[in-house]
């Protein structure tokens, strides 16, 4: 099974990308979904995540946009965010990579907007990057809600450059010419890659996974066997 990881800095299309690779039928893990659900009251990040940083806890839940403002700029605070929810974003991985091994599935992709930053890249067979020309990526950011210039700055700021990530890229996809043309261009980087070599499963993802004691999801949730 090949292990392909998605990624592109901030309005460059993945979100779109991903939705087209479903449509192909390829398998694809989703980060940021997964953190949603990490974070949602009953998950296992919710505990944890509460405890550290109990001002980001509104009437039950975990507040994303407290807690983004909480860790923006701090990386001590941010430091200890990952420290509770990256180990669980990768077991959540490793669960998605084996079920879909015993399904035979032929590829699957690990959508994960910091794939360079995060050293994810080193575990993959191969990396597809989104790309759009600086312009597009500045009007789709800036018309988000909420989304100014100066925040715009600070996220690309910690973000790997788009350039360095092409040039780290086994294909990229652009997006800035429409659907159609970044789906064939998606379709053709796929058929491209198939015959690649599949290393990473059983080198990296056949590993067992690491335990985190210190991890535990919060008081009255059910716990998964394994998990």
């Amino acid at each position: 099974m090949q292990i392909i990881g998605l990624t592109g800095s901030i309005g460059m299309g993945k979100s779109t990308t991903s939705t087209m690779l479903r449509r192909l039928k390829v398998p694809v893990f989703d980060a940021d979904a997964t953190v949603h659900q990490l974070l949602a009251p009953g998950g296992r990040g919710f505990g944890p995540v509460a405890e550290r940083f109990p001002e980001a806890v509104r009437d039950g839940r975990i507040d994303r946009v407290a807690l983004g403002a909480r860790v923006f700029g701090r990386k001590a605070e941010l430091r200890a965010l990952e420290r509770i929810l990256h180990p669980l974003v990768r077991d959540a991985q490793h669960h998605f990579i084996a079920t879909h091994a015993r399904r035979r599935a032929p590829l699957v992709v690990l959508d994960i907007p910091l794939l360079f930053e995060s050293g994810g890249n080193r575990r993959v067979d191969a990396v597809l990057v989104v790309s759009a020309p600086n312009w597009v990526q500045a009007r789709r950011v800036l018309a988000r809600p909420g989304m100014t210039r100066p925040k715009f700055r600070d996220i690309l700021a910690k973000q790997v450059p788009d350039a360095e990530k092409r040039r780290g890229a086994d294909a990229v996809i652009q997006t800035g010419l429409g659907r159609a043309h970044a789906f064939r261009a998606l379709t053709l980087a796929l058929d491209r890659l198939a015959g690649r070599p599949h290393r990473m499963w059983k080198s990296h993802w056949q590993r067992p996974r690491l335990h985190h004691p210190r991890i535990q999801p919060p008081s009255g949730a059910r716990r998964r066997p394994g998990g």
